[in-house]
């Protein structure tokens, strides 16, 4: 299987960075190919609505959007990786996100998702934000999730370590 995984931290070391090593690592060993686009460390312009890709063409921007696109396409799951940054996924990620509209009719087929989510506060009414916007996108696309992990009261680099989440990742990883 070919796996994208698109990470949203701009902490290299961050939590939701964490998760998708440990994600990472399980596919490889499954026999997996994977390859990471880290959105917080790319140059990714924002979508402008100007239509010019006819939502299936070249894009007016030429950034670094352009390794998604090559991997998107062909990918069987994309996994996201994003920390809560006031109440939804980082902009980082999202950024990315609005991109897919430049291919919407090359990867609206049926793909599989899986959500990695970390966020400092432990309500569960807080995630349901984030959670909401992934099952919307994956509805809309065709997609269908493989699996979530959601890790609240994370916060400071590290403090996911010595939780149950970096080997609930692996293991996901490991089974997709």
């Amino acid at each position: 299987m070919k796996i994208l995984v698109i990470t949203g931290s701009p902490r290299k070391n961050g939590n939701s960075n964490t998760l998708a090593e440990h994600f990472i690592k399980g596919a490889q060993e499954a026999g997996h190919e994977v390859v990471r686009f880290d959105a917080a460390f790319k140059e990714v312009h924002p979508c402008i609505g100007c239509n010019r890709c006819g939502m299936n063409g070249p894009c007016v921007f030429k950034d670094d959007f352009e390794f998604v696109r090559k991997h998107i396409v062909d990918a069987d799951l994309v996994a996201f990786a994003t920390p809560m940054y006031y109440f939804g996924i980082s902009a980082q990620i999202k950024t990315v996100i609005d991109r897919f509209y430049a291919i919407n009719g090359r990867i609206h087929v049926p793909k599989k998702a899986v959500l990695m989510m970390t966020y400092a506060d432990n309500s569960r009414k807080k995630e349901s934000a984030i959670i909401n916007h992934y099952e919307v996108l994956l509805d809309y696309l065709g997609w269908s999730d493989a699996g979530q992990i959601i890790a609240p009261g994370v916060w400071p680099v590290g403090a996911i370590n010595h939780t149950k989440y970096p080997e609930q990742a692996y293991r996901l990883g490991k089974n997709v």
